[in-house]
């Protein structure tokens, strides 16, 4: 038996009462108290959850970008300072290995984020389609927290003398943090980001604003050995505010609701770009791995789409269930909940061509129901 990997969190999420399950082959908080609870919390206040698992690759050097570029199926060409971008890394088949961000740090040093499952896979990958450049996988070295909601800044901002105001989505900074730092690790995020040493008594961490909630928030990368004191000084100075610790079942219905990609579950190595979407994750004028297998794809157009789907009638869309028209089979579902948001069933589902445009009208097989649903554009609901 395979013994399952703990973030630096992990005794923390115990100490909390989480309940832990197999995640990616993680051990990781699924929940602490409720669900819906927690997801609440993200949309009313704050939430944070650790996210340590996800994987952190540095890459530096003169050949940093054009290799990047090569690589990624979004365009990171003349990216300014701190901007990030979301993009696709393909095989050559065109197929999705994994999506990701990447971030760039300084004039030729980039951070690409992997997901947990594929991090191994993606540095290997980048490793061998690198040129002139260096790849560090830092992965086991940092960890990382993300604090979601729309109070998320007012928490945040009681830890740092720095304004966070203007600080502006898929952009990052670094930031010090008014937390005792670790002995023995003072400089250790300062060396793998070649930054400037951060002042006696603080806590140097990057951040970043991707998000995977679509509220206002921050991801917060820091070293390992400074994971458990930053996430209690959160915790303290989100009290009054209303923040929760949350699990990964409140952050799969958060990402669902904003129609976000799953890696496993809506893509699993044999779709593509074209098929999951989204359109603007690729910039077909730069050459990049798996750019003339889509083109190819592209001129068939017979492939199927990933869609967003409401359910006109009650029921609860699963992983798996079938969607139809009239007798035929047209698609699968690929990830699906009940919106605590929308008091409805939403999913995301593959089906084909001919019933993926909007407003299409379909049903899913709800066990041995046929539940009314139709083609929607995600996100299923809209923020800001």
């Amino acid at each position: 038996m395979v013994s399952m990997k703990r973030t630096p969190l992990y005794d923390a999420h115990v100490a909390l009462g989480a309940r832990m399950v197999e995640f990616g082959g993680w051990e990781m908080p699924v929940q602490y108290t409720s669900i819906l609870e927690e997801h609440r919390a993200v949309r009313e206040r704050a939430g944070m959850f650790d996210v340590s698992h996800m994987g952190d690759l540095i890459i530096r050097g003169e050949g940093a970008e054009s290799s990047l570029r090569k690589i990624l199926t979004n365009d990171i060409r003349d990216l300014a300072l701190g901007k990030g971008i979301y993009a696709h890394v393909l095989n050559e088949q065109g197929k999705i290995m994994d999506d990701t961000f990447t971030f760039r740090l300084g004039p030729d040093t980039y951070l690409l984020v992997p997901n947990a499952s594929h991090a191994q896979q993606v540095y290997e990958w980048v490793r061998d389609h690198v040129r002139d450049a260096e790849v560090d996988n830092v992965s086991e070295r940092l960890a990382c927290i993300a604090l979601q909601g729309p109070r998320a800044h007012e928490v945040l901002q009681h830890l740092t003398d720095k304004d966070l105001t203007g600080m502006k989505r898929l952009y990052s900074d670094l930031v010090d943090l008014k937390v005792p730092s670790t002995q023995g690790y003072e400089r250790f995020l300062s060396e793998i980001l070649d930054f400037p040493a951060p002042p006696s008594g603080t806590t140097q961490s990057y951040i970043t604003r991707s998000g995977y909630t679509g509220e206002e928030g921050f991801e917060i990368l820091i070293e390992r050995g400074a994971a458990t004191t930053v996430w209690n000084a959160l915790l303290t100075a989100g009290k009054d505010l209303g923040l929760l610790p949350c699990g990964l079942g409140a952050r799969d219905l958060l990402r669902l609701e904003m129609g976000y990609l799953l890696s496993g579950t809506d893509f699993d190595g044999s779709q593509s770009t074209l098929e999951t979407g989204p359109a603007w994750a690729v910039k077909w004028d730069h050459e990049f791995i798996g750019r003339e297998a889509m083109l190819r794809q592209k001129e068939c157009a017979t492939y199927r789409r990933l869609v967003g789907i409401e359910l006109v009638d009650k029921g609860i869309p699963r992983h798996g269930y079938p969607v139809v028209v009239g007798a035929r089979e047209v698609g699968k579902v690929t990830s699906g909940t009940l919106s605590p948001t929308l008091r409805k069933g939403i999913a995301l589902a593959y089906v084909d061509q001919d019933h993926a445009a909007v407003g299409s009208e379909l049903k899913v097989r709800v066990r041995d129901n046929e539940v009314r649903a139709v083609v929607v554009k995600p996100p299923f609901i809209r923020k800001g």
